[in-house]
């Protein structure tokens, strides 16, 4: 942890706070040197030097040394009240003073300099990692639906004569299933950067949720890979003022990491609920679940658990999260006694009294 802590102000500014520390101190002490003696003020005065050091540019720091070095010799080294000195020992004592608080000054800004440059290349080896990461993740998430494009639309040219209606109709649906792969992941890019750039803001409306999570989970049909999603229509949840485009992604991501790494011909189960104030959306699956020790992480930007086989940008997630809290929500991720995680979303959010019911 960095001992210096940099006030970002203007240096005349600082020079007159450093000055005016100087005052503040000088005065209490001016009225006590009988009792604690100019040796003890001149180190008090040492300590303001030292604070500011840690605070201020190094220009500003100098003066307020120099001043207070001044201050010291007029008001509290004998003869009193001029600019002299009026034996040797005053004289060294005076010196030491002055030396060790400008060395003060410039030894507190080289390690401020030394740190700033500690932390801008611990910043660069963070983006080249990230940049490395985001590489090595799209290198194959976007080749594998384009060379699947590429291959179908090559062999619907060569073989234009040859092909069979259900040989053409496979091609086709290889094509289109590569496209929308693509487009998810050009979505999830765009939609991160949305979040990066800060210009998520959820638009509310009303929202039928039963409908809008039964329309989801129509649209996975043909994408479903041997699993099968049970969805517990609640009839007596109301109209709920939320964004449904944010809302829609979130549900779409959560359904499709549990696609992804959950064994195939397992059950994933979308739940509806409303508990006091809040809009609950709950999406469990039969899966490993995650372990505990990773639970915060998953969240993270390109975040992938170790050992994970199988491919993914690791934004999906993340774009829940930044989506979900866009609501000013919350995610909370436990683990089934029996298997299987399980994603509840948490939504404080205006309800409509058309259908009405606390489901506890």
């Amino acid at each position: 942890m960095s001992i210096v802590v940099p006030i970002k102000n203007s240096k005349l500014n600082q020079m007159i706070i450093g000055i005016g520390l100087i005052i503040m101190l000088v005065l209490p002490c001016f009225f006590l040197v009988g009792i604690i003696g100019n040796k003890v003020v001149a180190l008090i005065l040492l300590l303001a030097v030292s604070i500011l050091a840690m605070l201020f540019d190094i220009l500003p720091v100098m003066i307020t040394a120099v001043f207070s070095a001044l201050v010291w010799n007029f008001f509290f080294i004998p003869p009193l009240y001029e600019f002299a000195i009026g034996t040797p020992e005053d004289i060294l004592l005076f010196l030491m003073y002055f030396a060790i608080a400008l060395l003060n000054a410039v030894l507190t800004s080289k390690i401020r300099k030394s740190e700033l440059r500690s932390k801008e290349e611990e910043e660069r080896e963070k983006t080249i990692k990230l940049y490395n990461t985001v590489l090595n993740s799209l290198s194959h998430e976007l080749r594998t639906p384009i060379s699947t494009i590429i291959g179908a639309v090559d062999t619907m040219k060569d073989s234009v004569s040859k092909l069979s209606p259900q040989d053409e109709l496979e091609l086709l649906s290889e094509i289109n299933i590569a496209s929308l792969r693509l487009n998810r992941h050009v979505e999830n890019l765009l939609n991160m950067s949305r979040l990066e750039s800060g210009f998520i803001k959820a638009k509310l409306d009303w929202c039928d949720i039963n409908e809008m999570v039964y329309k989801l989970v129509q649209g996975f049909e043909g994408d479903l890979r041997g699993h099968s999603i049970r969805f517990n229509y609640n009839e007596t949840i109301p109209l709920f003022k939320l964004d449904r485009g944010l809302m829609e992604q979130v549900l779409h991501n959560l359904i499709y990491n549990a696609i992804q790494y959950t064994p195939p011909e397992t059950e994933i189960l979308i739940e509806v609920k409303k508990k006091d104030s809040n809009c609950l959306l709950i999406v469990s699956d039969q899966g490993a679940g995650f372990p505990v020790s990773k639970m915060t992480k998953v969240f993270e930007k390109f975040y992938r658990l170790p050992q994970s086989v199988v491919g993914g940008t690791g934004l999906g997630l993340s774009i829940v999260k930044g989506f979900v809290e866009a609501h000013g929500g919350q995610v909370v991720l436990s683990n089934k006694p029996t298997g299987g995680a399980v994603f509840t979303i948490i939504i404080p959010a205006e309800s409509s009294d058309i259908k009405f019911s606390d489901d506890e």
